[in-house]
Formats: C-alpha cells, structure tokens, sequence
C-alpha cells in the first residue's frame, strides 16, 4: 500500500469521526433541551397540581352549597321555612316535641324500645307529635348521614304525615339502623332501601326523586338550625308543652315503657 493511499485513509477517518462527534454533540444538546423543557413542564405541572388541590380544598362541599339552594318546603309541614312538622289529631290538646338525630344510636334504641308506646298513645289520640331533626353527629364523626337521612324524612314528609311517621320508625330500626360510626345514611341507595320497608313509600317515584334529587336538602339544614336554636344538649330529648319528660334518674329521657308512660301520664295532668 502506498504512502498516500495511507495518508487519504487517515483523512477519511478523521473526518468520519469529525461528523460522528458532531452528530453526538447535536444529540447531546437536543437532549438537554428536551430535559430542561420536560423539567419545566413538571414544575408547571406541580405548581398547576397544588394549585388545583388549593382550589378543590378551599372549593365549598355539596353541603356548603346547599345553604344556598333553593328552599322547597315538603307538603304537611308549616312554619316560615317549613321546619314545623307535626302530626296527629286535631283534637289533641298536647303535643309531644321529639329531637332526634338520625344517626343517634341513643334514638335508635329509644324507638326499638318505646316506640310503640309513643304510637299506641298517639293513635288514641292523646297528643299530637312534633319532630325537629339534629345532625350534630355528621359533626363529632364527620360524615353527612344525619343530613341525607333528614332530607329524606322530608321527602317522606311530603308523601303523608303516616309515611313520615313510618319511615323514622324504619330508620331507626334493628334491622336499617348502622352503628354511629358507619356513615350509612349517606348513600341515596340505602335510604332508599330503608323506604322501600314503608308500604306506602315503596316504589314511590316521588318519593325516589326527591332522595336521589336532593330536593330537601336545603330544608334538612334549615331543620337542623331549628334544633341549634331550641338549645337541646342530646338526642333524644322529649318535650310535653315545653316541659322535658325523663326517667326515673330525672335526667334523660325515659328509656323504658314504664318510665315513658309515667313520665306521659304526669305530662298530661299537667
């Protein structure tokens, strides 16, 4: 092989390795500015995250908005936001005021206990009964059952005072009552299946509606304030014409049938 020959080949591959250095360099630097891009991204990326997350936290819940809905009153309630709910017999002189919160395991046991003789008294006809729903326990425990479940008395409310009546009494049973730590009551479905145990409520697309469509939402918070303003300390308070009915410890509310009926007789002479 010639010297020349020799020399073109050392040309030829230096120059080779020019254009493969610089096709490397070229890479290596659309590399980094991919790098730098994507690395800006991200941070965009992230500062755009916590700032959606900053927004969702400081967004109003469900709840909150529903202060300012629309306020639909349910038929067979009075009063100026519809929050007077009370049933009976016209003729009843006395009224038994009731306060419960539907998440309140005290109430549940209280209705499993002395619910019918509450109702024995109030078909005869002896006093008429007013409700005010509570739903400091979505407070304590977090949670919106007391809440959901209230606005679903309401859509009960507006079928008829016995739907009503029949529902709470559903609510707090055995069989539909969750322990106080279980938000049940928040979901529509459930609620729904507890109302379908009420004859007159099961397969009622009126009453479905108004569960799964929220429309009693807004009066559910107005009765709760209701219960705020009445200055009641726990549920179940029971109230004859203003006066608290209790047990035999003088304290709570009567937890037998024979200290409810004791604690009524009295009422009703007074």
């Amino acid at each position: 092989m010639s010297k020349r020959n020799t020399q073109a080949a050392k040309t030829a591959a230096r120059e080779r390795l020019r254009v493969e250095r610089e096709r490397q360099a070229k890479r290596a630097k659309i590399k980094r500015q991919v790098i730098v891009a994507c690395s800006a991204v991200g941070v965009l990326a992230v500062a755009g995250g916590i700032g959606y997350a900053v927004v969702q936290a400081n967004k109003p819940g469900y709840w909150e908005e529903a202060k300012d809905a629309k306020l639909v009153k349910p038929a067979n309630s009075t009063g100026e936001n519809g929050t007077t709910v009370v049933v009976g017999k016209s003729t009843a002189k006395k009224t038994l005021t009731m306060y419960e919160d539907p998440r309140c395991p005290v109430c549940a046991q209280f209705e499993q206990t002395v619910g019918s003789a509450v109702k024995a008294d109030y078909d005869a006809g002896k006093y008429k009964i007013q409700f005010v729903g509570a739903t400091f326990l979505d407070n304590s425990l977090t949670g919106e059952g007391s809440k959901n479940a209230l606005s679903a008395l309401g859509a009960a409310l507006n079928v008829s005072p016995e739907a009503f009546l029949e529902f709470k009494t559903a609510l707090y049973s055995a069989e539909y009552h969750p322990e106080e730590s279980d938000d049940k009551f928040k979901d529509d479905s459930y609620l729904i299946k507890v109302g379908d145990s009420v004859p007159e409520l099961k397969g009622n697309k009126k009453f479905q509606d108004a569960v799964k469509n929220g429309t009693f939402d807004k009066w559910a918070l107005e009765m709760s304030k209701t219960f705020d303003d009445a200055g009641v300390s726990g549920t179940p308070t029971l109230k004859m014409d203003g006066k608290t009915l209790t047990g035999s410890d003088g304290k709570n509310a009567p937890m037998t049938v024979a200290d409810f009926q004791t604690a009524v007789a009295a009422a009703l002479k007074g």
